[in-house]
């Protein structure tokens, strides 16, 4: 395991100290956890849009039978967002 130095305030550090201690835990699980989320919900937004992205390239519109169809510049646009 890795070890990380950060530079925080004071009276920021104190103040987590605090509450980690009423809470049975140390800063340094609060943060880890913190972090472990951090990346985690980036992974999941990110499984999401390709989620979304492959479903609505693999679904385009409408078609005479009532589907809705896409337009070209539709995707492009859906494209750049993903970028």
């Amino acid at each position: 395991m890795a070890n990380l130095t950060l530079s925080v305030p004071d009276d920021l550090l104190r103040r987590a100290r605090l509450r980690a201690a009423r809470e049975g835990t140390s800063v340094n699980s609060v943060l880890r956890a913190r972090l472990a989320h951090y990346v985690d919900d980036d992974a999941e937004v990110g499984d999401a849009w390709d989620q979304f992205l492959a479903l609505a390239l693999d679904r385009p519109g409408r078609s005479p039978e009532g589907r809705r169809t896409w337009r070209r510049d539709d995707l492009q646009r859906v494209q750049r967002v993903g970028r």
